[in-house]
């Protein structure tokens, strides 16, 4: 069950780009799925349904007018221009746009139906056999340890980078003792769960793709656009794609610089690093990429480069493709982690540290934020500035889509350094992206050498050329609030639209599957209702791991596997005491509970940053996890005298679900308050 919920967040995500930042649409389907299930454990457990779903799911994907239309969701719901994606949907009138955005729920509607049918049986036979088992701890246990297994299974397949065609041949090994009844096998299911392989396989083929790489956080694909297949770009030797959407060019800029013969600057942004400081001994590059920004410094410096780049498989293209060869000078460093996790481990100093064009495709395990947000914090700016040498320089490239984005990092830098960052405006064309380039930290030195540098002289007229004047009132974001692309504190309308999309699946689930009065919460009794509010509880604490290990540790796929699985295994150490000692009285348990929550309120856990990895992921992982310990064991004595499991666990993923919207909230009151929450809930 765990297994295939993590396999539909990425590869729906992948496939349909905006549900790469929207995760959590596709884990509360599947939480409904899975209590539906469970609620209506007494009935057959119809896994033709189920499977029938996947292969409808798989043939959608891969027949090319769907895959097109369902590709296209992502443009008809960013209509609203709410969730910054790259290439977003623009309409010219309103009407256009309630048309699209019609069309667009209306698809997500069908699509959410696809996802939660296979979960419905799964639900069922987990409710039957936690009904009939005689220790329910000891078969809960299981459970979870078998949880566990489908975690590490998928997250070791998107390390070694396997696609979905491997994904989906292990679950149908999985999904084996689906096609067996008794001793005699149920073909109907067996050609079902069949058919679903090679319809993935059709559907992840690219055409025309030199290569093809799922790394742990993304779809790569790399073309080749050399000899002038991309006329506005000539110095573009290869394109990168991620989840089916432009990312990267591979340049070849070594016969560029300087400015030409009309005036207008020949240099990018990626020159601008190696030239800003008189003497750069030492610079950093974080969101490295295929090698563009490196390759950049190491043409106009003698600088010894550290690069630091999160996704191995960029890391991999860049060596393999990128035409002057960065990574493989002896200048170069390379280290595969998250920024924020460098900034708050490494003891080096640098005289320039340049942020490439981090724009994530996706975001962090269960929560709302997206790869890179802890990166363009005030925190990070803050630490970053720890960093600088006397003299130091900051270079930002962003390619914004919206103008308070570039005015919110514009006011985290003034406000870190003390004074207006220099912004540039750079329109693309041979020399790269589109994008503005702010310049912030010793100023005086960087424009004495924007003065006293030829090259650096057309940058006055990149200056001027900025579309939208920089206001320094946009909100900043921050660890705590880490919402770079929301323009302020608000829950966004296309989030308030899904969740009645949600509710209009509940009752769809309920016309067609007629299911009982036992799941209405108007039936429920005490017991429901402990298990609902500890599901929520769960759910939201679950979302603070992730958040605070991500400043901490890193927003890396190790990181955050670790923290789930830690969490897990909290709840099997409660197990473990539960069954030892039966008659722990819950008054002092949920009394250490409230005040553990409360007490995780006032503790900064960055504080524990600079520790050494091994020690501070111990401190970390351990204060983070601690409420499971304790509501596990609430959870569990509970549990042990349910008068019906299947149904005390369908409350408990209800739950879930009700705290997965919940979640919702921090985009309004910041993710620390979720923790007033978790205490009422």
């Amino acid at each position: 069950g765990l297994y295939l919920e993590l396999l539909l967040i990425r590869w729906i995500g992948t496939e349909i780009r905006i549900f790469a930042y929207l995760q959590n649409t596709v884990l509360v389907v599947c939480f409904l799925g899975l209590g539906i299930g469970l609620f209506t454990s007494d009935r057959r457990e119809s896994a033709e349904r189920g499977l029938l779903a996947l292969v409808v799911l798989a043939a959608v994907l891969a027949f090319p007018p769907t895959r097109e239309f369902l590709t296209g969701l992502s443009r008809l719901l960013s209509v609203l221009g709410e969730i910054n994606i790259w290439a977003p949907g623009v309409t010219t009138s309103a009407g256009d746009t309630v048309i699209g955005l019609v069309i667009g729920l209306l698809a997500t509607f069908l699509l959410m139906v696809l996802v939660l049918l296979p979960f419905v049986p799964i639900g069922r036979v987990l409710g039957r056999l936690m009904d009939a088992h005689p220790q329910p701890i000891v078969a809960y246990s299981i459970n979870v340890a078998g949880s566990l297994a489908g975690i590490w299974l998928f997250v070791g397949l998107s390390r070694l980078n396997q696609p979905p065609l491997v994904w989906f041949l292990v679950l149908a090994g999985l999904g084996l003792p689906v096609v067996f009844r008794g001793r005699r096998i149920d073909w109907s299911r067996a050609a079902l769960l069949a058919a679903v392989v090679p319809l993935v396989g059709f559907a992840q083929t690219s055409t025309g793709a030199l290569e093809t790489v799922w790394s742990p956080y993304q779809r790569l694909d790399l073309f080749d656009v050399r000899g002038g297949a991309l006329p506005q770009s000539p110095s573009a030797s290869y394109r990168v794609l991620v989840n089916n959407t432009g990312y990267q060019l591979v340049l070849d800029l070594s016969d560029y610089g300087g400015g030409g013969e009309d005036g207008a600057t020949r240099l990018s942004t990626y020159d601008i690093p190696g030239l800003i400081h008189p003497n750069p001994e030492r610079v950093l590059v974080v969101g490295s990429g295929t090698g563009n920004d490196v390759a950049g410094v190491l043409r106009n410096a003698p600088a010894e480069v550290t690069a630091v780049e999160i996704d191995p498989a960029i890391l991999a293209l860049g060596r393999a493709y990128h035409p002057e060869d960065p990574y493989a000078s002896e200048r170069v460093r390379v280290v595969t982690t998250d920024a924020r996790s460098f900034f708050a481990t490494t003891d080096e100093t640098y005289d320039v540290v340049a942020f490439g064009f981090l724009d994530a495709h996706t975001t962090t395990a269960l929560t709302n934020a997206r790869l890179d947000h802890y990166v363009y914090t005030l925190e990070s700016f803050e630490r970053v500035k720890d960093l600088l040498e006397p003299g130091g320089i900051v270079c930002v490239a962003f390619s914004p889509l919206r103008p308070f984005i570039v005015d919110r990092l514009a006011g985290e830098l003034k406000e870190v350094f003390g004074s207006e960052p220099l912004a540039y405006y750079f329109t693309g064309g041979a020399t790269g992206s589109t994008g503005v380039l702010l310049v912030a930290g010793d100023l005086e030195t960087a424009g004495a050498r924007i003065t006293s540098e030829p090259e650096l002289a057309s940058l006055a007229a990149l200056r001027d050329g900025m579309p939208d004047p920089l206001t320094y009132t946009t909100r900043p974001a921050t660890d705590d609030w880490p919402y770079l692309y929301l323009d302020q504190p608000r829950i966004p309308l296309l989030f308030g639209l899904l969740a009645g999309i949600l509710v209009l699946l509940v009752v769809f689930s309920a016309r067609t599957m007629k299911l009982p009065e036992a799941m209405s919460p108007r039936r429920w009794g005490t017991e429901a209702w402990h298990f609902f509010f500890l599901g929520a509880a769960f759910l939201l604490l679950e979302v603070q791991n992730i958040s605070k290990a991500s400043v901490v540790l890193g927003n890396t796929w190790l990181v955050n596997a670790i923290i789930i699985s830690g969490v897990l295994s909290m709840i099997l150490a409660a197990n473990v005491v539960v069954l030892r000692w039966k008659k722990i009285p819950l008054e002092p348990v949920y009394a250490i509970l409230l005040a553990v929550v409360v007490g995780l309120y006032f503790v900064d856990l960055a504080s524990f940053a600079f520790l050494p990895f091994a020690l501070k992921a111990l401190i970390v992982g351990s204060l983070a996890t601690l409420p499971m310990a304790f509501s596990g064991i609430a959870f569990a004595r509970a549990f042990e005298v349910a008068s019906r499991k299947d149904h005390a666990l369908g409350a408990n993923l209800i739950g879930a679900l009700a705290g997965a919207v919940l979640e919702s909230m921090s985009f309004v009151v910041g993710i620390r308050a979720l923790l007033v929450a978790v205490g009422l809930l």
